[in-house]
């Protein structure tokens, strides 16, 4: 069984900061790309950030700049430092994984992590 599971979520001012982290436990057998969404009430899921098994990085418009995601290999943990934030931020995040299965891909995801930024 393969679960994630996030942390770090919480109340910040606007223009405060925020660490996430997500935690991968399971028969992970290799390095998988790692991803943070977020959803605010009533609106629709979207993208924020992706890293690859080797590194490389992508971000929604909307973040790039202020946030940046990283891994830990080793402890199967991806991180999202995210600075400067805004009252538009606040949202659930929630870490997403693909993993290859002999039937094909799943996708994982956590509970999820509330973020409020307001003053």
């Amino acid at each position: 069984q393969v679960q994630l599971v996030e942390s770090g979520g919480g109340l910040v001012q606007p223009g405060g900061s925020l660490r996430l982290s997500c935690v991968a436990s399971g028969d992970i057998f290799s390095a998988n790309p790692m991803s943070w969404f977020r959803q605010a009430s009533g609106k629709e899921r979207e993208f924020v950030a992706t890293i690859s098994s080797g590194g490389s990085t992508n971000y929604a418009d909307s973040v790039k700049g202020r946030f940046t995601i990283s891994r830990d290999n080793a402890k199967n943990t991806v991180y999202l430092q995210m600075n400067s934030l805004k009252p538009e931020d606040t949202a659930i995040y929630l870490c997403y994984m693909p993993l290859m299965f002999r039937d094909g891909i799943r996708n994982y995801w956590g509970q999820g992590t509330q973020v409020t930024v307001s003053s």
